[in-house]
């Protein structure tokens, strides 16, 4: 699909996409999404003051998504195989802003340590390397200065038809804010609605020793998605108070 076809699309967006020109494109293939709810209190800990706490049904999410990062780029260059494409996991929780809905990263790990580095000077986020392994429906990492592990193998089943209010709220989000010492750093993103599949886990291990209390047992919900190509825009700073 071209992009221009991507940017037509937009009658599933909560708001228009920004009237200046994208600044990277990206492709998350091949996404795994295991999803807690979790308690208010312990997730706030985790999470600046200054960013209000999405809430579904009155109840706060932390979710895992681990995929497949592909022909990352900036607007005006090609892609590099060597740093372009890797296997990424992030930890995230649900936030709006204004009226915005959007991400915050608890956590963000990259296979390879030269995307690593170029991505985090690049973007911002807090990317940091763990030693990746993803062989057909296997995925597997490994960080051994946080103590960090995840291993899930699993299977994939069919389209989910009629998706729920809560799969659009877990997945449908276009916008990310991330903070640093001086701001919170917003980035608009785009891409055309998510396709889920069913899945099957059929073993698992998820050890993130820092976020023991939000990340424990079973996930109340997991999903598949074959992937979707990303536009995302420069960031825009906001002042911490």
């Amino acid at each position: 699909m071209k992009i221009n076809e991507i940017l037509n699309q937009t009658e599933h967006r909560p708001w228009k996409i920004p009237n200046q020109n994208w600044h990277f494109y990206q492709e998350w293939n091949r996404t795994i999404f295991l999803h807690w709810q979790v308690d208010l209190e312990e997730l706030k800990k985790f999470v600046p003051a200054e960013i209000e706490i999405d809430l579904f049904e009155g109840k706060p999410w932390v979710s895992l998504v681990a995929f497949t990062m592909e022909k990352t780029r900036p607007r005006y260059l090609p892609y590099f195989p060597l740093i372009s494409n890797f296997d990424e996991i992030n930890i995230r929780t649900y936030i709006k802003s204004k009226n915005k809905t959007g991400v915050y990263f608890l956590s963000i790990e990259g296979g390879k340590m030269l995307s690593c580095k170029v991505s985090k000077i690049v973007s911002g986020l807090p990317y940091r390397f763990s030693k990746t392994k993803r062989i057909s429906n296997q995925y597997s990492s490994n960080n051994a200065e946080f103590g960090d592990e995840l291993n899930i193998e699993f299977s994939i089943g069919k389209k989910v038809e009629a998706k729920s209010k809560l799969d659009h709220w877990l997945t449908e989000r276009y916008a990310l804010f991330q903070d640093t010492k001086t701001s919170i750093n917003e980035f608009e993103i785009h891409h055309l609605e998510w396709e889920i599949k069913e899945l099957e886990i059929e073993k698992l291990k998820v050890n993130y020793p820092r976020f023991g209390k939000l990340i424990n047992g079973t996930p109340v919900k997991i999903q598949y998605s074959d992937g979707v190509k990303a536009l995302a825009w420069g960031k825009k700073k906001n002042k911490r108070i």
